[in-house]
């Protein structure tokens, strides 16, 4: 009869499900009790404690570094995002005075002819 077979069917998947889920608890399980029969020092500690260089006790110490001069004489050495923003092209001004532009002058504008459809 097919209604005793969908029955057996239902039984069958139940049963494997059940059984599925058991051995995922007991997997689990396992895992936590190996976790917590550790160390806890030992499973926090990622890396080994860093070690001096040997000799390093006899060495003089590195000299104090200098700060860096500064680049243009209006700026002081600071961070490149302290100095104010320069314009890329000076004014008429500056480049009478002799300024050069950071960029090269851009290319002339290229015009084709029209795409037609076919």
């Amino acid at each position: 009869m097919p209604a005793d077979d969908d029955k057996r069917e239902y039984r069958r998947d139940m049963l494997l499900a059940s059984a599925l889920i058991a051995a995922g608890l007991a997997i689990s399980a396992l895992a936590l009790t190996a976790l917590s029969s550790r160390d806890p020092q030992q499973t926090a500690q990622a890396t080994p404690p860093t070690q001096s260089t040997p000799g390093a006790e006899t060495k003089p110490p590195a000299p104090a570094e200098k700060p860096p001069a500064p680049a243009e004489p209006g700026t002081t050495g600071q961070r490149p995002s302290d100095i104010p923003p320069q314009p890329a092209r000076p004014d008429p001004d500056a480049q009478k005075r002799g300024a050069e532009p950071a960029l090269p002058p851009a290319p002339a504008e290229k015009v084709a002819p029209p795409v037609r459809e076919k």
